[in-house]
């Protein structure tokens, strides 16, 4: 498994914008697939957007479709979420997971996850 860690969470005004980085331990980082999960108080965890392993294929929540950036840097370890015009439904922990896969698809079973950045819109 891969260790990952989240970072640059924090509180930001509605319209604002965060960039979140999730690092990656090891040096098989390219051959995973790549997601961000997030979690409201109350609510199940939920897909927020994937990416493949060579960046070429990406997928996104309805929800955050036309604002929210998936992207991944291999030679840094890194998968990064470029959020936008955030809004107060955004608040939540956000997640990066990783999933080991055998073709540049994107990920199925996210088998590794890291501890979580908080994520607070106000409005």
């Amino acid at each position: 498994q891969v260790q990952l860690v989240e970072s640059g969470g924090g509180l930001v005004q509605a319209g604002g914008s965060l960039r979140l980085s999730c690092a990656a331990s090891g040096r098989t980082f390219s051959r995973y697939a790549m997601g961000w999960f997030r979690q409201a108080p109350g609510k199940e965890r939920e897909f927020v957007a994937g990416i493949s392993r060579s960046g070429y294929t990406t997928r996104y929540a309805d929800s955050v479709k036309g604002r929210f950036t998936i992207s991944r840097d291999n030679a840094k370890n890194t998968v990064y979420l470029q959020m936008n015009s955030l809004k107060p439904e955004d608040t939540a922990v956000y997640y990066c997971a990783a999933d080991l896969t055998t073709w540049d698809t994107l990920g199925k079973i996210y088998d590794s996850w890291g501890q979580g950045t908080q994520v607070t819109v106000s409005s």
